[in-house]
């Protein structure tokens, strides 16, 4: 896994074994998970997941699927501390996260691009919740985020069948945002990461946080969550800033 942080306040993760289409080992999605975990507000506006080679990342490594021998309370064990934070770090994570699809994304790498908040893909990337054709339910936060993304039935369609689907009908279910031609990809995620950097990060984090925790409460308890954490939000530099540039009326200058 390739981590380059540049001066344009862009940390750019590629996923660097494409000889295996870069499939994920445990030691990955732990090291992916740790990055994650870094990310600052205040040193970051982005951070852009991508593939080397032709691939988003097929998944989960099948041979190291082979080679593994476990109980399945060892089995719990490594998940958790691996796929399963993986997709707590990124349901958490204070920095807006952007998938670059450069080609097929499938089982976990399906799950990943479900996990980030804008997902951009070539129209010759495929997709699939494959793991039911290795005998496995989608991990990486895949039973959580799938129905909440493209809704129950299509939910179950994907992981039950492990079907293959094209980029266009992975804008159709909500999966990602959106897809174009390869030669367009870069500057649709540009145009993307020109409108973050001039929105304020820390505040970013706070929506993206409420969003995530109110998914799983009723509405009171959501109403309630939301009207704490906006609270927080009107006492930032950021709110002061914003305020003061609309007064001003001039673009307002975020810091984070």
């Amino acid at each position: 896994m390739q981590i380059a942080d540049n001066d344009d306040g862009v940390r750019r993760i590629t996923f660097d074994r494409p000889d295996v289409l870069n499939a994920f080992t445990t030691e990955t999605a732990a090291e992916l998970a740790d990055v994650l975990a870094e990310s600052d507000p205040t040193e970051q506006d982005a951070i852009v997941l991508t593939g080397e080679g032709r691939a988003f990342s097929a998944g989960g490594d099948i041979e190291s699927m082979a080679a593994r021998e476990e109980t399945p309370e060892e089995a719990y064990e490594r998940i958790d501390e691996t796929f399963g934070r993986l997709a707590e770090e990124a349901l958490s994570c204070r920095v807006p996260i952007v998938a670059r699809i450069n080609g097929d994304a499938v089982g976990a790498g399906m799950a990943i691009v479900a996990l980030t908040d804008f997902a951009y893909a070539v129209e010759s990337a495929g997709f699939s919740a494959a793991f039911v054709r290795v005998g496995l339910i989608p991990d990486t936060g895949g039973t959580f985020l799938l129905p909440r993304l493209v809704g129950l039935r299509a939910a179950k369609d994907l992981a039950f069948t492990g079907r293959f689907f094209d980029a266009a009908e992975a804008t159709d279910l909500g999966l990602i945002n959106g897809v174009v031609a390869e030669d367009e990809l870069d500057e649709r995620i540009d145009d993307l990461l020109d409108t973050l950097r001039k929105r304020p990060t820390r505040t970013i984090g706070l929506a993206k946080r409420t969003i995530h925790a109110n998914l799983g409460r009723g509405w009171e308890g959501a109403l309630d969550y939301e009207n704490v954490v906006q609270s927080q939000a009107y006492g930032t530099q950021e709110h002061g800033e914003g305020v003061d540039a609309f007064l001003e009326d001039r673009d307002p200058d975020f810091q984070s």
